[in-house]
């Protein structure tokens, strides 16, 4: 039923083959376009992704800001800036609020 075709990487340029048992694998998936990059490219940009970056995008850290813990008082830091106006939890008395 599948035959293998010869596709050109989008990134590289080079010829690749989409083999029939990919081709299979792909239509069992339910995934509909065929793959634009090699396997190396296909790889790196895998790779890539688990380094930290999210879609190609390396991702920025997040600012926090320091605070002490409504709780027990503790110094802590949270990835927002704290107003004033609503309590505070350090990580420790923060996960037994929400069950975690």
């Amino acid at each position: 039923m599948y035959q293998d075709k010869t596709l050109t990487c989008k990134d590289c340029g080079v010829d690749f083959q989409f083999t029939a048992s990919e081709q299979e694998f792909y239509a069992e998936k339910g995934f509909t376009n065929e793959p634009g990059r090699c396997p190396e490219c296909r790889a790196a940009r895998k790779a890539q992704n688990n380094r930290g970056g999210r879609g190609g995008y390396d991702r920025q850290e997040r600012q926090m800001y320091p605070a002490v813990c409504s709780a027990c008082g503790k110094e802590t830091q949270v990835p927002f800036q704290p107003r004033g106006d609503k309590p505070i939890y350090c990580r420790d008395c923060f996960r037994p609020r929400n069950n975690w």
